[in-house]
Protein backbone atom coordinates (compact mmCIF):
# COMPACT_ATOMS: atom_id res chain seq x y z
CA UNK A 1 0.00 0.00 0.00
CA UNK A 2 1.25 3.58 -0.68
CA UNK A 3 -0.29 6.92 -0.60
CA UNK A 4 1.07 9.78 -2.64
CA UNK A 5 -0.74 13.19 -2.01
CA UNK A 6 -4.27 13.25 -2.34
CA UNK A 7 -4.51 9.59 -4.14
CA UNK A 8 -4.29 5.90 -2.43
CA UNK A 9 -2.61 3.63 -4.17
CA UNK A 10 -2.82 -0.31 -2.91
CA UNK A 11 -0.72 -2.49 -4.67
CA UNK A 12 -0.44 -5.72 -2.16
CA UNK A 13 -2.36 -8.75 -3.47
CA UNK A 14 -4.91 -10.04 -1.89
CA UNK A 15 -5.80 -7.04 0.29
CA UNK A 16 -8.96 -6.63 1.82
CA UNK A 17 -10.55 -3.12 1.29
CA UNK A 18 -13.46 -2.23 3.60
CA UNK A 19 -15.22 0.80 5.06
CA UNK A 20 -14.74 1.50 8.44
CA UNK A 21 -16.79 4.73 10.03
CA UNK A 22 -14.77 7.46 7.93
CA UNK A 23 -12.40 5.54 7.32
CA UNK A 24 -10.75 3.42 4.70
CA UNK A 25 -9.13 0.26 6.04
CA UNK A 26 -6.43 -2.25 3.93
CA UNK A 27 -6.34 -5.95 5.52
CA UNK A 28 -4.04 -8.07 3.74
CA UNK A 29 -4.36 -11.82 5.51
CA UNK A 30 -6.04 -10.43 8.32
CA UNK A 31 -3.86 -7.93 9.83
CA UNK A 32 -4.91 -4.27 9.11
CA UNK A 33 -2.13 -2.95 7.38
CA UNK A 34 -3.33 0.81 6.98
CA UNK A 35 -5.78 3.54 8.05
CA UNK A 36 -6.81 6.91 6.05
CA UNK A 37 -9.69 9.21 6.59
CA UNK A 38 -11.39 9.50 4.03
CA UNK A 39 -12.02 12.83 3.40
CA UNK A 40 -8.38 13.05 2.79
CA UNK A 41 -8.73 11.07 -0.75
CA UNK A 42 -9.85 12.08 -3.85
CA UNK A 43 -9.27 8.56 -5.71
CA UNK A 44 -8.03 5.07 -4.48
CA UNK A 45 -6.23 3.17 -7.21
CA UNK A 46 -6.18 -0.76 -6.85
CA UNK A 47 -3.31 -2.61 -8.69
CA UNK A 48 -3.74 -6.01 -9.03
CA UNK A 49 -5.83 -9.08 -7.21
CA UNK A 50 -7.51 -7.58 -4.33
CA UNK A 51 -11.43 -7.33 -2.97
CA UNK A 52 -13.27 -3.77 -2.07
CA UNK A 53 -16.24 -3.78 0.25
CA UNK A 54 -19.29 -3.23 -1.62
CA UNK A 55 -19.70 -0.87 1.63
CA UNK A 56 -16.93 1.07 0.61
CA UNK A 57 -17.62 1.57 -3.15
CA UNK A 58 -20.65 2.98 -1.65
CA UNK A 59 -19.40 5.43 0.65
CA UNK A 60 -16.68 6.35 -2.17
CA UNK A 61 -19.35 7.25 -4.44
CA UNK A 62 -21.41 9.24 -2.29
CA UNK A 63 -18.14 11.33 -0.87
CA UNK A 64 -17.10 11.60 -4.35
CA UNK A 65 -13.77 9.41 -4.46
CA UNK A 66 -12.99 7.79 -7.62
CA UNK A 67 -12.25 3.87 -7.52
CA UNK A 68 -10.36 2.99 -10.22
CA UNK A 69 -9.10 -0.99 -11.08
CA UNK A 70 -6.43 -1.80 -12.79
CA UNK A 71 -4.52 -5.46 -13.50
CA UNK A 72 -1.08 -6.28 -12.11
CA UNK A 73 0.49 -5.74 -15.39
CA UNK A 74 -1.15 -1.79 -14.86
CA UNK A 75 -3.79 -2.39 -17.87
CA UNK A 76 -7.14 -0.12 -16.91
CA UNK A 77 -9.62 -2.81 -16.12
CA UNK A 78 -12.48 -0.47 -15.01
CA UNK A 79 -13.31 2.80 -12.71
CA UNK A 80 -16.52 3.60 -10.29
CA UNK A 81 -17.58 7.04 -10.25
CA UNK A 82 -20.54 8.78 -8.31
CA UNK A 83 -23.00 10.87 -9.87
CA UNK A 84 -21.19 14.12 -9.43
CA UNK A 85 -17.72 13.76 -12.28
CA UNK A 86 -15.31 16.42 -13.05
CA UNK A 87 -14.36 13.82 -16.18
CA UNK A 88 -16.37 15.62 -18.46
CA UNK A 89 -15.20 19.18 -17.66
CA UNK A 90 -11.63 17.85 -17.24
CA UNK A 91 -11.81 16.20 -21.19
CA UNK A 92 -13.77 19.26 -22.66
CA UNK A 93 -10.80 21.54 -21.15
CA UNK A 94 -8.23 18.71 -22.64
CA UNK A 95 -9.78 19.08 -26.03
CA UNK A 96 -9.93 22.96 -25.88
CA UNK A 97 -6.08 22.90 -25.39
CA UNK A 98 -5.25 20.59 -28.16
CA UNK A 99 -7.43 23.18 -30.44
CA UNK A 100 -5.23 26.19 -29.38
CA UNK A 101 -1.31 26.35 -30.63
CA UNK A 102 0.30 28.36 -28.09
CA UNK A 103 -1.46 26.65 -24.97
CA UNK A 104 -0.69 23.68 -26.28
CA UNK A 105 2.74 24.92 -27.20
CA UNK A 106 4.10 25.38 -23.44
CA UNK A 107 2.57 21.93 -22.17
CA UNK A 108 4.32 19.93 -25.28
CA UNK A 109 7.80 22.22 -24.39
CA UNK A 110 7.45 20.45 -20.58
CA UNK A 111 7.15 17.31 -22.39
CA UNK A 112 10.27 17.57 -24.27
CA UNK A 113 12.35 18.88 -21.95
CA UNK A 114 11.54 15.81 -19.89
CA UNK A 115 12.02 13.71 -22.28
CA UNK A 116 15.59 15.30 -23.58
CA UNK A 117 16.63 15.45 -19.81
CA UNK A 118 16.20 11.95 -19.48
CA UNK A 119 17.80 10.87 -22.77
CA UNK A 120 21.14 13.03 -21.15
CA UNK A 121 20.73 11.40 -18.20
CA UNK A 122 20.53 7.59 -20.04
CA UNK A 123 23.84 7.96 -21.62
CA UNK A 124 25.52 10.16 -19.10
CA UNK A 125 25.08 7.08 -16.84
CA UNK A 126 26.81 5.12 -19.09
CA UNK A 127 29.68 7.38 -19.61
CA UNK A 128 29.80 6.98 -15.64
CA UNK A 129 29.55 3.31 -15.47
CA UNK A 130 31.29 2.10 -18.57
CA UNK A 131 32.99 5.21 -20.44
CA UNK A 132 36.58 3.98 -19.85
CA UNK A 133 35.55 0.55 -21.53
CA UNK A 134 34.28 2.41 -24.63
CA UNK A 135 36.78 3.13 -27.91
CA UNK A 136 37.26 6.88 -28.41
CA UNK A 137 35.26 7.96 -30.77
CA UNK A 138 32.04 6.03 -29.34
CA UNK A 139 32.96 7.68 -26.10
CA UNK A 140 33.49 10.90 -28.09
CA UNK A 141 30.86 10.17 -30.27
CA UNK A 142 28.46 10.17 -26.86
CA UNK A 143 29.56 13.57 -25.22
CA UNK A 144 29.15 15.20 -28.38
CA UNK A 145 25.22 14.26 -28.51
CA UNK A 146 24.95 14.86 -24.70
CA UNK A 147 26.10 18.31 -25.08
CA UNK A 148 23.74 18.56 -28.23
CA UNK A 149 20.49 17.36 -26.13
CA UNK A 150 21.49 19.87 -23.82
CA UNK A 151 21.68 22.91 -26.51
CA UNK A 152 18.16 21.18 -27.55
CA UNK A 153 16.58 21.60 -23.80
CA UNK A 154 17.86 25.37 -23.99
CA UNK A 155 16.21 26.35 -27.45
CA UNK A 156 13.08 24.22 -26.19
CA UNK A 157 12.59 26.48 -23.20
CA UNK A 158 12.49 29.61 -25.81
CA UNK A 159 10.43 28.18 -28.32
CA UNK A 160 6.87 29.07 -28.48
CA UNK A 161 5.87 27.61 -32.40
CA UNK A 162 4.36 23.55 -31.63
CA UNK A 163 5.79 22.64 -35.33
CA UNK A 164 9.16 23.87 -34.21
CA UNK A 165 9.01 21.70 -31.08
CA UNK A 166 7.85 18.91 -32.74
CA UNK A 167 11.48 19.40 -35.37
CA UNK A 168 13.24 19.78 -32.05
CA UNK A 169 12.07 16.78 -30.92
CA UNK A 170 13.04 15.02 -34.48
CA UNK A 171 16.40 15.99 -34.48
CA UNK A 172 16.69 14.89 -30.65
CA UNK A 173 15.47 11.22 -31.49
CA UNK A 174 17.72 11.09 -34.76
CA UNK A 175 20.87 12.34 -32.53
CA UNK A 176 20.09 10.15 -29.60
CA UNK A 177 19.54 6.81 -31.39
CA UNK A 178 22.27 7.78 -33.53
CA UNK A 179 24.39 6.84 -30.73
CA UNK A 180 22.31 4.52 -28.96
CA UNK A 181 24.03 1.47 -30.44
CA UNK A 182 27.78 2.48 -28.75
CA UNK A 183 25.71 2.02 -24.92
CA UNK A 184 25.33 -2.11 -26.28
CA UNK A 185 28.64 -3.67 -25.12
CA UNK A 186 27.57 -7.06 -26.36
CA UNK A 187 28.55 -8.51 -29.74
CA UNK A 188 25.36 -8.42 -32.17
CA UNK A 189 26.88 -9.35 -35.33
CA UNK A 190 25.07 -8.78 -38.45
CA UNK A 191 22.06 -7.23 -36.11
CA UNK A 192 24.15 -4.56 -34.51
CA UNK A 193 21.88 -1.47 -33.98
CA UNK A 194 22.45 1.21 -36.66
CA UNK A 195 19.57 3.71 -35.59
CA UNK A 196 15.93 3.26 -34.84
CA UNK A 197 13.75 0.96 -37.26
CA UNK A 198 10.34 -0.52 -36.54
CA UNK A 199 7.34 -1.98 -38.36
CA UNK A 200 8.96 -4.40 -38.25
CA UNK A 201 12.13 -3.70 -36.60
CA UNK A 202 15.23 -5.64 -38.39
CA UNK A 203 17.82 -6.01 -35.39
CA UNK A 204 17.07 -7.39 -31.72
CA UNK A 205 17.51 -4.06 -29.83
CA UNK A 206 14.97 -2.28 -31.81
CA UNK A 207 12.78 -5.80 -31.16
CA UNK A 208 13.70 -5.05 -27.91
CA UNK A 209 12.59 -0.97 -27.76
CA UNK A 210 9.14 -1.96 -29.68
CA UNK A 211 8.15 -4.60 -27.13
CA UNK A 212 8.83 -2.33 -24.13
CA UNK A 213 7.35 1.00 -25.86
CA UNK A 214 3.97 -1.05 -25.97
CA UNK A 215 4.01 -2.48 -22.59
CA UNK A 216 4.69 1.54 -21.64
CA UNK A 217 1.99 2.78 -23.67
CA UNK A 218 -0.66 0.20 -22.19
CA UNK A 219 0.67 1.37 -18.69
CA UNK A 220 0.25 4.98 -19.76
CA UNK A 221 -3.25 4.54 -21.36
CA UNK A 222 -4.32 3.26 -18.35
CA UNK A 223 -2.75 6.25 -16.33
CA UNK A 224 -5.19 8.05 -18.26
CA UNK A 225 -7.59 6.62 -17.96
CA UNK A 226 -7.57 6.52 -14.49
CA UNK A 227 -7.55 9.81 -13.70
CA UNK A 228 -10.36 10.67 -16.30
CA UNK A 229 -8.05 11.77 -19.60
CA UNK A 230 -8.98 10.94 -23.43
CA UNK A 231 -6.03 9.01 -24.64
CA UNK A 232 -6.71 9.77 -28.13
CA UNK A 233 -6.49 13.35 -27.13
CA UNK A 234 -2.94 14.61 -27.56
CA UNK A 235 -0.81 17.56 -28.03
CA UNK A 236 2.65 16.27 -29.25
CA UNK A 237 1.27 13.76 -31.38
CA UNK A 238 -1.57 14.77 -33.43
CA UNK A 239 -4.74 13.36 -34.02
CA UNK A 240 -5.20 10.07 -36.00
CA UNK A 241 -8.14 7.26 -35.60
CA UNK A 242 -6.63 4.26 -33.60
CA UNK A 243 -3.98 5.84 -32.20
CA UNK A 244 -3.71 6.65 -28.45
CA UNK A 245 -2.11 10.07 -28.54
CA UNK A 246 -2.10 11.43 -25.46
CA UNK A 247 -0.65 8.25 -23.98
CA UNK A 248 1.98 8.90 -26.62
CA UNK A 249 2.81 11.86 -25.15
CA UNK A 250 3.19 10.28 -21.84
CA UNK A 251 5.78 7.55 -22.77
CA UNK A 252 8.06 10.10 -24.68
CA UNK A 253 9.46 11.55 -21.00
CA UNK A 254 9.15 7.99 -19.72
CA UNK A 255 10.91 5.26 -22.07
CA UNK A 256 14.44 6.76 -21.58
CA UNK A 257 14.20 5.58 -18.09
CA UNK A 258 11.61 2.50 -18.10
CA UNK A 259 12.41 1.15 -21.51
CA UNK A 260 15.88 2.45 -22.88
CA UNK A 261 17.90 1.68 -20.01
CA UNK A 262 15.85 -2.26 -19.11
CA UNK A 263 16.67 -2.99 -22.58
CA UNK A 264 20.55 -2.33 -22.33
CA UNK A 265 20.53 -4.17 -19.19
CA UNK A 266 18.99 -7.17 -20.64
CA UNK A 267 21.58 -6.93 -23.36
CA UNK A 268 24.83 -6.21 -21.58
CA UNK A 269 24.08 -8.46 -18.49
CA UNK A 270 23.33 -11.33 -20.90
CA UNK A 271 19.85 -11.98 -20.28
CA UNK A 272 18.89 -12.00 -23.52
CA UNK A 273 21.69 -12.82 -26.55
CA UNK A 274 20.99 -13.56 -30.31
CA UNK A 275 19.51 -17.00 -29.42
CA UNK A 276 16.77 -15.09 -28.34
CA UNK A 277 15.64 -13.80 -31.18
CA UNK A 278 13.71 -15.16 -34.49
CA UNK A 279 14.64 -13.62 -38.24
CA UNK A 280 11.89 -14.28 -40.73
CA UNK A 281 12.18 -14.12 -44.12
CA UNK A 282 11.06 -10.23 -44.49
CA UNK A 283 13.85 -9.39 -42.45
CA UNK A 284 11.63 -8.65 -38.93
CA UNK A 285 13.58 -9.56 -35.71
CA UNK A 286 11.12 -11.04 -32.84
CA UNK A 287 11.61 -12.10 -29.56
CA UNK A 288 11.00 -15.85 -29.32
CA UNK A 289 8.21 -17.19 -26.33
CA UNK A 290 10.85 -17.38 -23.61
CA UNK A 291 12.87 -14.26 -24.20
CA UNK A 292 9.44 -12.55 -24.00
CA UNK A 293 8.87 -14.41 -20.87
CA UNK A 294 12.00 -13.14 -19.25
CA UNK A 295 11.36 -9.33 -20.87
CA UNK A 296 8.00 -9.15 -19.02
CA UNK A 297 9.57 -10.32 -15.86
CA UNK A 298 12.22 -8.03 -16.08
CA UNK A 299 9.80 -5.61 -16.90
CA UNK A 300 8.05 -6.05 -13.67
CA UNK A 301 10.77 -5.90 -11.62
CA UNK A 302 11.90 -2.58 -13.12
CA UNK A 303 8.54 -1.16 -12.25
CA UNK A 304 9.01 -2.35 -8.92
CA UNK A 305 12.21 -0.39 -8.06
CA UNK A 306 11.69 2.64 -6.02
CA UNK A 307 12.67 5.88 -7.91
CA UNK A 308 13.26 9.86 -6.18
CA UNK A 309 10.13 11.81 -7.94
CA UNK A 310 11.36 15.17 -8.30
CA UNK A 311 8.44 17.35 -8.08
CA UNK A 312 6.64 14.87 -5.25
CA UNK A 313 10.42 14.43 -3.24
CA UNK A 314 9.65 11.13 -2.60
CA UNK A 315 10.45 7.53 -3.11
CA UNK A 316 7.71 5.75 -5.42
CA UNK A 317 7.55 2.54 -7.66
CA UNK A 318 8.60 3.39 -11.28
CA UNK A 319 5.24 1.56 -12.17
CA UNK A 320 3.60 4.77 -10.23
CA UNK A 321 5.04 7.26 -12.49
CA UNK A 322 2.61 6.92 -15.18
CA UNK A 323 -0.17 7.46 -12.92
CA UNK A 324 1.52 10.37 -11.20
CA UNK A 325 2.71 12.39 -14.26
CA UNK A 326 -0.91 11.83 -15.68
CA UNK A 327 -2.61 13.12 -12.57
CA UNK A 328 -0.67 16.10 -12.63
CA UNK A 329 -1.25 16.52 -16.10
CA UNK A 330 -4.86 16.87 -15.11
CA UNK A 331 -4.27 18.87 -12.20
CA UNK A 332 -2.74 21.03 -15.07
CA UNK A 333 -5.70 21.18 -17.05
CA UNK A 334 -8.14 21.68 -14.03
CA UNK A 335 -6.25 24.91 -13.38
CA UNK A 336 -4.45 23.46 -10.10
CA UNK A 337 -1.13 23.80 -11.10
CA UNK A 338 0.50 27.00 -13.42
CA UNK A 339 2.56 24.65 -15.69
CA UNK A 340 2.98 20.97 -16.46
CA UNK A 341 5.84 19.05 -13.82
CA UNK A 342 7.98 16.72 -16.36
CA UNK A 343 9.11 13.55 -15.24
CA UNK A 344 12.68 14.28 -14.40
CA UNK A 345 15.60 11.30 -13.74
CA UNK A 346 18.76 11.54 -12.18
Amino acid sequence: MRRLLNTLYVTTEGAWIRKDGANIVVEVEGTERGRLPIHMLESLVCLGRMMVSPQLLGYCAEQGVCVSFLSPNGRFLARMEGPVSGNVLLRREQYRRSDESSRCAALVRNLLTGKEHNQRAVIGRALRDHGMNLAPEARAALEQVRKGLRRIIIRLREEASLEVLRGLEGDAARAYFGVYGHLVRVDLGEHAFNGRNRRPPRDPVNALLSFLYTLLTHDCRSALETVGLDPAVGFLHRDRPGRPSLALDLVEELRPVVADRLALTLLNRKQLTRRDFIVLDNGAVLLEEGARKTLLSAYQERKREMVQHLFFEEQAPLGLFPLLQAQLLARHLRGDLDAYPPCLWR
